[in-house]
């Protein structure tokens, strides 16, 4: 009976570990018969982490798998810290974008800060100096009131709005904190609002960096006897346990138990290894490096010695601590951050350890390269882990599921659901009204009060920078002589949850035709991309079909315009309480400008200058800003992305119209649609203090009307492969001329809609239905939000 009593309580004890560690039971058991042991508690903590969705990808890996991952450009592909790819003359671009979602609900500033420390490591670690910095912000309302439906409720209480102000504000100093202390430009970003991120914000962060050709530094062992060198901040206890927190759906409130799984980031003491890192690269004698980020010291040491094949063995003795007494299982689980693992050639270390002597970063000996493929770890002179690299890491159990996910009955209803139902038809008495209300909406209006906070012009390489949703573009420099090359670097991140909700394919591939179009107005080829998943809860039908659906597409695009995926992130079991977060993919696209003065703007140039509607025109209000505030709802198809035709115009864009100086300006309709966008081409986005311009739009030249005969979905309806360009006149013919060839090579129908002229006036004036100040406008744009900053 005791013997009974004694296994009872001993199964008990393991089931309410294993709960804690998010293990699954069988998980245990696969462990224990490979093993051929019970693992201790300190194993159990590292499987506990290598095992996490965040670290082994278990319910994703599948569909990762299906993406196009290679191309010309492309110099390193998925795989290691960081993608890189060929930019010419020289030179290679390391790029990456991560997420840091859970800890920034349980602690906004912390959370977006270490989100962007590990990001800028995971460049670092390749021996590139990172030169721009972005990001994608996901967040709950910020704003009570709805201007275009004033009789619904608020979707958020007002304590719920205090509490995704103060989020969202204490997130973005966070960001501004780390890039400014870092020294590194924040360029362009995204910024995305709905009342579904109040209890998980997500905050996507990604970094570019550049290096020579020959300095690529991999992160597999090499050499049985070498040294094993810890770089960088002493351990604490901060973090620990960050990738398995990261794999599990947060508490409707964020509890104090969570706090621990929160970093701590120093951007002053990231600048020191920085600095030394890149130094110690540029001696030779560095045979490979990684990061400490998600799962720390477990990770760094099983990932590299899998890599390369060999084993470790590492006292945790010799780790410096900031704390005393701590366990074993706390100095693999923490994540403090500015940490690297570097492996050098046995008996060449002492100039290394020089030059983090010179720059004050602790650097030590913690163990050495050996032959067997294990991790061996000892604390206090005993054998506290003794595990197969391989089986820590890459043969992680996975869970790919049986048979494709079908679209769940609800989402199809809404899916199916006519775009414009209940939706009275808009008056033209009432435009004037409504595109003041987009243009003030939280997911419409200026950034600048966010990006404003960021130092962007830091490295003196910044020539255009984002106060909406464009690109950024950064002066290319050789690494070594930092003298310019004549090219530029172009960048963008990107994300539409609204289109994903309602049909995951179509949002899939709408984020990177984003992103590509958003290079292409500033001139650049689309070169390659990177993707953060941001999904909801994997094991439930209704997100495996959305992640399914929504990589498909993604793949399709990137195929469909050549711009192959190198690396990324997946973020899963975001959820508000129990309900799942609209799926909100985001993409990083980087594109090459061969010549910097070949560029263009978005913002209109001079009075007298022509305006035109290009591209293919297909409005619709399914999934569009317009739709969401007039009945607080998503339903209908979204726009339907034209991939030929997207290429076809990216292609004439990139290669003809901006080359040949044909543009004075372009710019992709995006979020709000037709009319927004034309009002926001009268700003001046570089410069929010410059006058704006006007425009005189006559719509009774164009068959817009007669093609899209309501109105509220041609002026406010949402669409992909359109432009709104303008140019002098005496250019329209040649613009025209191309534009046919481009449509006869894409066998496509493009559509070239002149549709008025910019004034000098300050005045937006569509004949036939009305005329007002832009001044009203500007003000509308640019406010900011209240109570955040």
């Amino acid at each position: 009976m005791t013997t009974a009593t004694n296994t009872t309580s001993l199964a008990t004890a393991l089931q309410h570990q294993l709960q804690a560690l998010n293990l699954r039971q069988h998980e245990y058991e696969l462990i224990e018969n490979t093993l051929q042991r019970p693992p201790n508690f300190t194993e159990l903590v590292m499987f506990s982490a290598l095992w996490s969705e965040h670290c082994s990808y278990k319910h994703s890996k599948h569909l990762l798998k299906t993406l196009p991952t290679t191309g010309a450009c492309v110099v390193q592909g998925p795989g290691e810290n960081a993608g890189i790819v060929d930019a010419g003359n020289g030179i290679h671009v390391a790029f990456k974008v991560e997420s840091h979602n859970h800890p920034t609900y349980v602690e906004p500033f912390q959370g977006a800060t270490t989100g962007v420390g590990g990001i800028l490591r995971d460049i670092i670690t390749l021996n590139a100096r990172p030169v721009a910095l972005l990001n994608a912000l996901r967040f709950g309302n910020q704003q009570a009131e709805n201007p275009l439906n004033p009789t619904a409720a608020s979707p958020c209480t007002e304590a719920e709005l205090t509490g995704n102000r103060y989020r969202f504000a204490r997130a973005v100093q966070g960001i501004a904190h780390y890039g400014n202390c870092m020294g590194v430009p924040t360029v362009a970003g995204d910024v995305h609002f709905h009342p579904c991120y109040t209890g998980n914000p997500l905050v996507n962060a990604m970094a570019v960096g550049i290096m020579q050709p020959s300095g690529l530094m991999l992160s597999g062992v090499k050499g049985v006897g070498n040294p094993v060198i810890y770089v960088g901040s002493p351990t604490g206890r901060d973090g620990i346990g960050g990738a398995s927190f990261a794999s599990h759906a947060l508490d409707k409130e964020p509890s104090e138990a969570d706090r621990p799984a929160v970093q701590v980031g120093d951007p002053f003491a990231e600048k020191c290894v920085m600095e030394a890192c890149l130094e110690a690269f540029a001696s030779g004698l560095v045979v490979s490096a990684q990061d400490m980020g998600a799962a720390g010291l477990t990770c760094a040491t099983a990932e590299m010695a899998a890599k390369g094949g060999l084993g470790m063995e590492i006292d945790l003795n010799a780790v410096p601590a900031r704390e005393p007494h701590m366990l074993a299982w706390e100095y693999l689980a923490s994540e403090s951050q500015e940490r690297m693992l570097f492996i050098l050639e046995k008996g060449k270390e002492a100039p290394v350890l020089e030059i983090f002597t010179k720059w004050q970063v602790p650097a030590v000996q913690i163990g050495t390269v050996i032959e067997p493929e294990r991790l061996i770890v000892k604390h206090h002179g005993e054998v506290v882990v003794d595990l197969p690299t391989r089986f820590l890491t890459e043969d992680a159990p996975l869970y790919p599921p049986e048979a494709p996910s079908a679209e769940p009955a609800p989402a199809k209803t809404r899916r199916e659901t006519p775009a414009t139902q209940g939706i009275e038809p808009l008056p033209a008495s009432e435009v004037i009204h409504t595109l003041e209300a987009l243009l003030g909406a939280d997911n419409i209006k200026s950034r600048n009060p966010v990006y404003s906070q960021f130092d962007r012009h830091v490295q003196n390489a910044t020539l255009l920078c984002s106060n909406t949703q464009t690109a950024g573009l950064i002066r290319l420099k050789q690494p070594i002589t930092n003298q310019p090359t004549g090219s530029a670097l172009a960048v963008a991140l990107e994300g539409n949850p609204f289109y994903t909700y309602l049909n995951p394919y179509e949002g899939g591939k709408a984020i990177v035709a984003q992103a590509a179009r958003n290079v292409a107005c500033v001139g650049a080829t689309p070169l390659a991309a990177t993707n953060n998943l941001n999904f909801g809860n994997p094991e439930t039908t209704p997100v495996a079909f959305q992640m399914e659906q929504a990589v498909a597409g993604l793949g399709d695009a990137c195929l469909a315009l050549n711009t192959p995926i190198t690396g990324g992130n997946v973020s899963l079991y975001n959820t508000n309480g129990t309900e799942a977060i609209l799926p909100s993919p985001t993409l990083g696209m980087v594109g090459i400008l061969n010549d910097e003065t070949k560029t263009c703007t978005p913002t209109f140039q001079q009075a007298g200058h022509k305006i035109a509607l290009v591209g293919c025109f297909n409005p619709t209000l399914g999934g569009s800003q317009y739709q969401w505030m007039r009945t607080n709802q998503l339903f209908g198809e979204p726009p339907v992305v034209p991939l030929v035709v997207e290429q076809s115009l990216i292609t004439l864009i990139t290669q003809t119209w901006i080359p040949q100086g044909l543009l004075a300006s372009v710019q992709d309709l995006a979020v709000g649609g037709l009319l927004p966008t034309l009002t926001k081409s009268c700003f001046n986005l570089q410069n929010a203090t410059a006058t704006p311009l006007g425009a005189k739009l006559d719509f009774t030249i164009s068959p817009l009307l007669q093609t899209v005969p309501r109105l509220d979905t041609l002026l406010f309806g949402e669409t992909h492969a359109s432009y709104i360009i303008s140019y002098p006149q005496e250019q329209e013919a040649l613009l025209k001329t191309t534009l046919q060839a481009a449509a006869n090579n894409s066998n496509s129908a493009l559509q070239f809609h002149v549709l008025g002229d910019v004034t000098a006036d300050e005045q937006l004036t569509l004949v036939g239905l009305v005329e007002t100040p832009i001044i009203g406008f500007t003000h509308s744009f640019q406010q900011t939000w209240e109570g955040c900053f």
